[in-house]
């Protein structure tokens, strides 16, 4: 106010508060309520920003909401993420960043080490059976599962969540009628939205240029059938092993953060030699006749997620493929191969008949799953969101442990 008077000859004019407010909102200046922000409408952004400028104080972080973005926002506040040890709980995720190439990620992590347990791109990261494919596949590498499940409140999530609360209750069947599954209503699923901050920031922009060139030159457009299927059929694959290489160089590289209380280190070692880091490791060991019982009860294999492309049409897209002499897909060459397979596709006089088939088959609705019955949630504790003695804590576990030993 003190500078508008400096402009302003106050002895001749005056300005009103109802005409300040009338200029201020005639420049764009809103306040936060104006503005409409919502703590889940400025989680995306807070968690870029929290990457680019992970120094930043309070005062400072508004500021720079305001500056770089546009966003009022009169006051954040620090909150803690408490993890009791390895494998207390595994949080999933999905991002839809790449939603406009008909690409879609799904991601699951370990928020103790740090490790990435999976990134997959696929055609779909909303169908339950292909979400709980994830986790039943690396519940069978490691041949454990966590003490509990995280991730957001959608129906998308409720296989896992069954099946985490099955395959404990075999385990210990005094955790029968908890779900053993953690819904992040109000206290959002944050855990994962900092990999894919750092994956948007580490490994997108280049692949993301890439993928812009084929539909900034005209060769793919994500609304044509065919040009979607070959593109799937190219593109998928290659990128998921390129994410592969990207998670096993996160999982291996060492990192330090000082607002993280402890441990430090390279997450692949922490999470594999945890009494060396201090740290307790809760995994809960499980047979692979157990992880048999949830795939046949929860998955069928046989459904159309599971396809990349429809199977008639992947026949078409693999006798062009060799008749090309099996081109090597990589950076450099993807868009080649998928224009050349693509032009051997449009002169195939069958091609017609079975992209009617394809818009058929890929219109197959998902059948609906619910819950459990009769399970209640984890007992709630200020600060900790782990599994440990059904969601109280340490210090009831290791209450636990010292009568088990005075017996």
């Amino acid at each position: 106010m003190a500078e508008i008077c400096k402009c302003i000859d106050t002895n001749v004019y005056s300005i009103g508060l109802t005409k300040f407010l009338e200029i201020q909102k005639g420049l764009g200046l809103l306040c936060m309520h104006q503005q409409g922000h919502t703590h889940k409408g400025i989680q995306e952004v807070m968690v870029g920003m929290w990457t680019m400028y992970p120094d930043a104080e309070i005062h400072e972080m508004i500021g720079l909401l305001f500056n770089e973005h546009g966003m009022a926002v009169i006051h954040l506040q620090h909150c803690h993420f408490w993890v009791a040890g390895v494998n207390d709980l595994w949080a999933v995720d999905w991002h839809d960043k790449w939603l406009c190439f008909s690409l879609r990620l799904h991601t699951g992590i370990k928020p103790f080490s740090g490790q990435i347990l999976w990134i997959k791109v696929w055609h779909s990261n909303h169908n339950p059976q292909l979400i709980l494919s994830y986790y039943l596949n690396t519940v069978k590498e490691f041949e454990y599962i966590p003490m509990i499940t995280q991730s957001d409140p959608s129906m998308k999530n409720f296989r896992i969540a069954n099946a985490q609360a099955l395959l404990q209750q075999m385990h210990d069947p005094s955790l029968d009628g908890y779900i053993q599954h953690w819904w992040m209503h109000t206290m959002k699923n944050i855990k994962p939205e900092i990999p894919w901050s750092q994956l948007c920031c580490q490994f997108s922009p280049g692949f993301e240029a890439l993928l812009d060139t084929g539909v900034d030159a005209g060769w793919y457009d994500p609304d044509n059938m065919l040009q979607l299927m070959v593109f799937c059929w190219v593109f998928v694959s290659w990128l998921q092993v390129e994410l592969n290489i990207y998670q096993d160089h996160i999982n291996s590289k060492k990192c330090h953060d000082k607002r993280k209380v402890f441990p430090h280190g390279i997450p692949e070692l922490i999470y594999t030699f945890a009494e060396d880091y201090g740290a307790l490791n809760f995994k809960i060991m499980v047979s692979p006749g157990a992880i048999e019982c949830m795939q046949q009860l929860y998955i069928d294999m046989n459904h159309i997620v599971f396809d990349l492309v429809q199977p008639s049409l992947n026949l078409f897209i693999e006798e062009c493929y060799i008749q090309l002499g099996h081109p090597f897909v990589e950076y450099a060459s993807a868009w080649t191969v998928y224009c050349n397979i693509l032009d051997l596709m449009q002169h195939h006089e069958g091609i017609p008949a079975i992209l009617t088939v394809v818009k058929d088959y890929i219109t197959v609705n998902e059948e609906e799953l619910v819950l459990l019955p009769g399970l209640h949630d984890l007992h709630e504790m200020e600060g900790y969101m782990g599994g440990v003695a059904n969601g109280l804590g340490l210090h009831k576990w290791f209450a636990g442990q010292t009568n088990f030993m005075s017996i």
